[in-house]
């Protein structure tokens, strides 16, 4: 249960001036407008966010940062190309690169900054951002602790930021469907809803005694708030996910997916369960991963029926681990990525008036979070529900860890009679001099 906490100080000094001026100097309506992005993580998918994001009309990357110079050299390139042409007839000056996020939070002519870090840098470089006046699309699950998503979706409250969570799926129009035949009643009454996330990995390998760490990686840095394990090179790329410092597992992976497609149709958005139990947590027993292999996470919703969350499920007509099905006493519904099933294939017509509720309708996760940066409307998917969504997986370490059922209010956002799982859930043990000031 070893976690992280929030900057102690802020980035040292601002950048020199800007060489384009930012949409919120000039204004979201100003012909020259162009949204300014920067991004803080270069593996695979924050590069892969980036990509996506300066592809819309009138954006424009100016800076990446990554403690791996192998990483931010490689995205850094990508930008570069992509603005080969503005370069050679002066209109780009180039994309700089850092390997300290503070100092890209720092500048003055940034709008926006992409958060594509492993988990346990969610919390601490989202709120340098909001801190420094940005707007953030951060991917998902929000943050690595309970205590980070709180402090986030409140700080991105506070300074009425635009704030896109990178649960992708609800720019799915199969998703979108889904969850508006549930939010209608289509189904009758829910009374069981099943959310089918992948199976955990283990390795034999053991991580006790440290690698020669290569040159072109700050580690110290890049563990930042969490435990700084003996360097391995599988516990980094993709791989912290598998490591509870630094990531949550496939159950934390995922959560803000499958399950927050769940809430959505649900219409828990901004609540959550009253009662979270862990049940069947198995994990691999040795080698230098942690989290769980297998997993069942049952909770109880004041509207009387259940979620399950986990990794054994067999959902739809074709018996799928993966997906949301929900299950009323009229009928069912079920999605994945791939496909959409329900009791009533009318209900699942995109023409269909599925009734008077209309969820919120985006064809693009990456448009919608820039089309929300120049409207200052909400996005398809802000902060409280990213927090949301994971928030029941946050609860189940925890039932997990004590052996117990936690009884949960989630208008209070706490534990109900249980001073340990309260403290348990909501600590933020940092490294060194990290935290959430």
């Amino acid at each position: 249960m070893q976690r992280r906490t929030l900057l102690k100080t802020s980035a040292a000094s601002a950048i020199a001036a800007p060489t384009i001026i930012p949409s919120h100097v000039i204004g979201k309506d100003a012909p020259s407008n162009e949204i300014t992005l920067g991004l803080i993580g270069c593996g695979g998918q924050g590069t892969g966010v980036l990509r996506g994001l300066i592809n819309q009309d009138g954006t424009r990357a100016l800076a990446v940062c990554d403690p791996d110079k192998n990483n931010l050299n490689r995205t850094k390139g990508m930008v570069e190309q992509r603005y080969a042409k503005d370069k050679e007839n002066g209109n780009y000056k180039g994309c700089d690169g850092y390997s300290d996020f503070r100092e890209l939070c720092a500048r003055k002519d940034i709008d926006a900054i992409v958060v594509g870090t492993p988990d346990h840098w969610h919390g601490l470089a989202t709120l340098e951002a909001l801190r420094n006046g940005k707007d953030v699309y951060c991917e998902k699950p929000i943050t690595h602790l309970f205590a980070e998503g709180q402090a986030v979706y409140k700080e991105a409250a506070k300074r009425k930021a635009i704030f896109q969570v990178g649960s992708q799926q609800r720019s799915s129009t199969r998703m979108r469907i889904a969850a508006e035949a549930v939010m209608n009643g289509l189904i009758g009454k829910v009374v069981q809803v099943n959310v089918g996330l992948p199976t955990g990995r283990g390795t034999d390998e053991e991580g006790k005694v440290a690698q020669p760490i290569p040159p072109n990686l700050d580690y110290d840095l890049w563990c930042g708030p969490s435990r700084k394990l003996p360097y391995h090179p599988k516990r980094l790329h993709w791989n912290w996910r598998w490591c509870l410092d630094y990531g949550g597992g496939q159950l934390m992976d995922w959560i803000g997916h499958h399950n927050d497609i769940a809430h959505w149709g649900l219409e828990m958005d901004k609540s959550g369960p009253i009662r979270v139990e862990a049940k069947n947590f198995r994990y691999h027993g040795k080698g230098m991963y942690d989290q769980p292999l297998d997993y069942v996470v049952e909770s109880e919703y004041a509207g009387g029926y259940k979620v399950t969350i986990s990794n054994k499920h067999k959902m739809g007509p074709e018996k799928r681990s993966m997906g949301t099905e929900w299950i009323g006493e009229d009928g069912w519904v079920y999605v994945d990525r791939g496909r959409i099933a329900a009791s009533n294939r009318e209900w699942i017509v995109e023409k269909t008036d599925r009734g008077p509720k209309k969820a919120y309708k985006s064809n693009s996760h990456h448009r919608n979070f820039i089309e929300c940066i120049r409207s200052r409307e909400q996005c398809i998917c802000p902060a409280e529900t990213g927090h949301r969504s994971a928030t029941p997986g946050h609860i189940a370490y925890v039932s997990d860890k004590l052996g117990r059922a936690i009884q949960w209010d989630p208008e209070k956002e706490v534990c109900v009679g249980d001073k340990e799982a309260d403290k348990l859930l909501k600590t933020l043990d940092f490294r060194g001099d990290w935290k959430i000031a």
